[in-house]
């Protein structure tokens, strides 16, 4: 059997684009139809199933927030849980004062003996009362404590006192007695670092035997 093609070109043409006109008209419904259905889930899940469940939150809040109100002594519960868990802070921040025996032990000359030593941690000074053979003793003393410095790890030398004053002296014939604040650095006594002491030497070997030991 033979078959002739008798329809003329621009025909042809015409059922082509025709189909593809209705393909493409299917593809965009097809499209179209998920996008809406998207959108309705999307509202779905923000007006319903997001509303319901910030509801039962809010609920669950409540609720438990009346079952805390009525234990007992709760606040008191709730303060003392705070201050537990700044324990770790505070004992980080808090001065290690054991280091006081062996600075003193460093600074003070071996002919002066103290007697009253008094330390403010929250205005970081101290006073430091005691008898010595002599009041160039004292002020020996009282030098070697303005020019103390100190490291911490190794870093550059700072001062370790300021203000340093002889506040009251007296003398006898066994020997004079004296009070002397200062303010001392607090980073003398911080936890975890590495803090060496420095005493200056004096130049006089008279004076110099004073000391009972420096670095």
């Amino acid at each position: 059997m033979v078959q002739f093609n008798l329809l003329p070109d621009v025909k042809l043409q015409y059922i082509k684009s025709q189909r593809t006109k209705h393909l493409v008209t299917f593809i965009s419904m097809i499209a179209g139809f998920i996008a809406i259905g998207l959108l309705l889930f999307s509202m779905f899940v923000v007006y319903l199933v997001q509303h319901n469940l910030i509801n039962s939150l809010n609920s669950d809040i409540s609720k438990y927030s009346k079952q805390l109100n009525t234990i007992p002594s709760i606040d008191k519960m709730l303060t003392v849980q705070k201050q537990l868990n700044t324990l770790t802070s505070l004992h980080e921040n808090k001065p290690v004062m054991s280091r006081v025996f062996p600075y003193l032990q460093q600074l003070t000359p071996q002919s002066v003996s103290l007697n009253r030593l008094q330390i403010d941690t929250a205005a970081s000074t101290t006073a430091l009362g005691g008898t010595a053979d002599s009041l160039d003793s004292v002020k020996v003393y009282a030098n070697a404590l303005k020019a103390a410095t100190y490291t911490v790890n190794g870093g550059t030398p700072q001062k370790a006192f300021s203000e340093v004053v002889l506040t009251s002296f007296s003398r006898d014939i066994d020997g004079a007695s004296f009070t002397i604040t200062a303010k001392y650095d607090p980073a003398l006594f911080t936890l975890n670092s590495d803090v060496k002491m420095q005493v200056k030497v004096v130049a006089d070997d008279a004076q110099s035997s004073l000391f009972g030991g420096s670095n």
